[in-house]
């Protein structure tokens, strides 16, 4: 008995290198347009003229390309992190193109673990431009879109989920999805999934070990503490499932379609949400014959409001091309508002126009009926519209746009949708849908452990689903990918980062 920790320590690496196997670390330096032995460049600000402009460079050979034309401190020899003016010069003319601070960060303290140089320039065009090929002409290459961020990756700095959040960070336009992006930045999810991995490869080294001796029917993994782990994390990866809900719509922004007849109050809606006169208003019907979609900002959650034509029989082969593109909207959004003028529609009738958009629509939308123009029927008892099923009291809102009554009102309503009553803590929230799916599968397999262990199937089968459990826990951190998922999402960045 005193040999078995250490087979078991053995088996927990084994099992470890075995679910890593397909590291995309080593695997990602076989990706030909991710080439590490070159010292790439970029610059790292937008486009154009501005009062400074950053160029960067990382590779091995970053710190002797840029002393080829730089004219100040000898930059292999200055400290880390420090900062350096001088002045860059064409070494074939000896003309100086400009005044520069060089930003040094020598390997493995840097962003990507190279050496890393920042050139801040003046931000001219033509600037920009003679330094870049100055430095091309030296030995560097441009880098390809997302190529820093893949070297930091690929040299440990940060995980995959990390590096996922640093373009989501660049492209945040609101505190909560800034929150969300931090949130992952800091290893939110990976500590959590990274903790899961582990009390499983703990226990899957028990079993495997179990395979070992299969001749001598014995059992190493207590079985009751291996359902109550595996049930303790379901859990947790129920509730990451559950909190994408709400870091999707956080991050994506949530789809929004205002439909319904015409001159029911659409486009007056719509301003009203927004607060500004963005879609033309008038008695004519039929006056919006195109989609218009604006940002609508609600506690940090974006919803993308489209406004759309009204639904009736075309008049005209243009109308009949807007409300075609209506139908198109709608069954695509996850959140429908139907509009319809209390004054002018009968319980029938709303239920028949709701029939007809609805009967092949995506199960997923979730539909609010807008009871839109009270002012003009304010006795109106709003219960004769509800057949609760497809009309309920939850999802009917009676309203006035034009006097902005119960606006307010709509907007808290569209917002406990859009997030299903979820609030934005200091929890791990899941806004990838790789992320999600992944958890989706690893959920899968834990079910099937579960119920393998209460059927009494063999170790092996355990086993397995234990592998593939934590094959897409790996894949959600990087420790399991492949170079199409990798290229996937690093070709999404700029190219600066």
């Amino acid at each position: 008995m005193n040999a078995l920790p250490p087979i078991i320590r053995i088996l927990k690496a084994q099992i470890q290198r075995n679910s890593d196997s397909n590291d995309s670390r080593p695997a990602s330096y076989l990706c030909s347009m991710y080439n590490t032995n070159d010292t790439i460049i970029a610059l790292s600000t937008p486009p154009g003229a501005g009062a400074i402009s950053i160029i960067r460079l990382s590779g091995n050979d970053a710190l002797t390309i840029c002393n080829n034309i730089f004219k100040g401190k000898d930059l292999e020899k200055v400290e880390s992190h420090t900062l350096h003016f001088g002045k860059i010069f064409d070494p074939t003319t000896q003309e100086i193109i400009d005044e520069v601070v060089a930003s040094v960060f020598k390997h493995p303290h840097s962003y990507t673990g190279e050496h890393v140089v920042e050139i801040s320039c003046h931000g001219s065009s033509y600037i920009v431009k003679e330094i870049m090929n100055l430095l091309l002409h030296n030995g560097a290459r441009m880098a390809n879109a997302g190529e820093f961020t893949m070297r930091a990756f690929l040299h440990g700095k940060m995980d995959l989920t990390q590096a996922e959040a640093v373009a989501d960070l660049i492209a945040s336009e609101s505190k909560s999805s800034h929150k969300v992006a931090m949130q992952q930045m800091k290893g939110g999810i990976s500590a959590e999934i990274s903790l899961l991995r582990q009390d499983l490869i703990d226990f899957a080294s028990l079993i495997e070990l179990e395979l070992d001796f299969g001749e001598e029917d014995v059992e190493f993994a207590d079985r009751k503490k291996l359902k109550e782990l595996v049930e303790q994390i379901l859990e947790v990866i129920k509730r990451l499932k559950a909190s994408f809900t709400l870091g999707n719509a956080i991050k994506t922004g949530i789809q929004t379609v205002i439909a319904g007849k015409p001159n029911a109050g659409k486009s007056t809606l719509l301003n009203m949400l927004l607060q500004e006169d963005r879609a033309i208003v008038s008695e004519i019907e039929g006056t919006t014959r195109d989609t218009i979609e604006e940002i609508l900002n609600i506690e940090g959650i974006r919803f993308r409001l489209v406004d759309t034509a009204g639904i009736r029989d075309a008049h005209d082969k243009i109308e009949g091309i807007g409300i075609a593109r209506t139908m198109e909207k709608i069954q695509t959004s996850a959140i429908l508002l139907y509009i319809f003028d209390v004054s002018r529609t009968t319980s029938e009738h709303l239920h028949e126009e709701l029939d007809a958009i609805l009967k092949d629509q995506n199960n997923d939308t979730k539909l609010l009926c807008i009871a839109n123009k009270m002012d003009l029927n304010p006795n109106l008892n709003i219960e004769t519209y509800i057949d609760g099923e497809v009309v309920t009291k939850e999802n009917i809102i009676p309203v006035s746009a034009r006097n902005n009554m119960n606006i307010g009102y709509l907007q808290e309503k569209l917002l406990a949708m859009a997030t299903d009553g979820q609030e934005l803590g200091d929890h791990a929230i899941v806004s990838s849908l790789r992320h999600y799916e992944a958890l989706k599968k690893c959920e899968e397999n834990l079910v099937a452990v579960i119920d393998g262990l209460m059927g009494g199937v063999s170790g092996d089968f355990i086993a397995m689903d234990i592998r593939q459990a934590l094959h897409y826990l790996g894949e959600i951190t990087g420790q399991i990918s492949s170079e199409d998922l990798l290229e996937s999402i690093f070709t999404r960045f700029c190219i600066g980062k």
